[in-house]
């Protein structure tokens, strides 16, 4: 074992990872409709990358299981049954995870030896323009909420959609103050950056990004420009940088933009897909490594500062992970690469689990 590998083994021992977004509730109501008896989590589960054991060797000791659902007019019910499979997965579980709620929950899981399982809704599509419904889901243990998801909804903007409001509308607004009255944290990874910047002015409560990187070095607009990282230090919030290829490299994004002018019935980032391509696409996959992170993990460091940045890797949310983070047993070797590049041991247990539980404690101070 090298210097690096055992003292970031020691780091995380102490101060384990907190990661901002898993899509395993999707992914394992994909793979087998929610049935904790077609696939034991509990042991390997090849198919998916995420399980118990992957999670204990990844030094994860608090994931934030995201609840995402499609866009229509069954969201709100769809997002109650992903609350539903989180509850009878830990349920399921108890020696590997403790349901948790607020930052001392976090510490408490921790303490126990247990993965503490927190959610967060993925769209805001998922109240059904219902602050009533937002109040329930955080009675129910929801922790954050995405503003939009890959399309707007009424009183908000997505990156990914047409500009309608320039932000957010009164509506919207009104959505900000209730979350920061309840405690819930504002999640800014999927909204355009004219709603970043009007949620920021809105916020009372630290902000995050639950999983976006840095649109200065892999320019799509599910990433946080710097303006906006500025802003986000300034509002003592945290973006945690996400692994997911097409946020990471722009050699990959216009790798996958020529592909699709290509062949406009393939999908370049489907592994299946990918197959096909190559048969009339002669121009080959650049790979995207650990490294290509690690330039994202510094350049937020840099913009933010260090007390402003954590990780959301987004596992189970996209069909493939850059080489070296393959899945949730990879974030020590993220860790060793930082380390090799001189980031101190006060600086790495920020980036693991410092800051968002600082915002996490700031979200609870703030609605109590």
């Amino acid at each position: 074992m090298t210097t690096s590998e055992a003292r970031v083994q020691e780091l995380l021992t102490e101060h384990p990872v907190i990661d901002g977004h898993n899509d395993l509730p999707i992914a394992f109501y994909e793979l087998c409709g929610y049935d904790l008896d077609a696939h034991d989590l509990s042991g390997s589960v090849p198919s998916l990358h995420t399980d118990l054991p992957r999670l204990r060797t990844g030094h994860v000791g608090a994931q934030f299981w995201s609840l995402w659902v499609p866009q229509d007019e069954h969201s709100v019910r769809r997002t109650f049954e992903q609350v539903d499979f989180v509850h009878r997965l830990v349920e399921r579980f108890p020696a590997w995870l403790q349901l948790a709620s607020t930052a001392d929950d976090v510490d408490a899981a921790i303490k126990a030896g247990r993965v503490a399982s927190l959610m967060g809704m993925e769209g805001g599509h998922s109240i059904g323009e219902s602050l009533g419904v937002l109040r329930v889901m955080r009675e129910l243990g929801v922790r954050y909420m995405t503003l939009t998801h890959n399309n707007n909804v009424s009183w908000a903007d997505s990156a990914t959609d047409e500009p309608v409001l320039g932000g957010l509308n009164e509506f919207g607004e009104e959505v900000i103050r209730e979350m920061n009255r309840i405690g819930m944290l504002v999640d800014l990874s999927h909204v355009s950056a004219d709603t970043m910047r009007h949620a920021l002015r809105v916020t009372s409560a630290p902000a995050i990004f639950s999983h976006s990187s840095a649109r200065a070095i892999c320019d799509v607009p599910r990433n946080a420009p710097d303006d906006v990282l500025e802003t986000l230090a300034g509002n003592d919030g945290v973006c945690m940088v996400t692994f997911v290829p097409y946020f990471v490299s722009q050699a990959y994004v216009d790798w996958v933009k020529g592909a699709k002018e290509a062949q406009p019935d393939l999908n370049p980032m489907n592994p299946a897909d990918q197959a096909k391509l190559a048969e009339s696409y002669d121009v080959p996959k650049p790979e995207v490594t650990l490294d290509d992170v690690v330039e994202h993990v510094d350049h937020v460091r840099g913009i933010a500062g260090v007390d402003h940045i954590g990780l959301g890797g987004d596992y189970d949310g996209c069909p493939e992970f850059p080489t070296g983070l393959a899945d949730v047993a990879s974030y020590p070797a993220l860790f060793e690469a930082l380390a090799d590049r001189g980031w101190n041991d006060t600086e790495l247990a920020k980036l693991a689990s410092g800051n968002i539980l600082r915002v996490l404690r700031a979200a609870d101070d703030a609605a109590a």
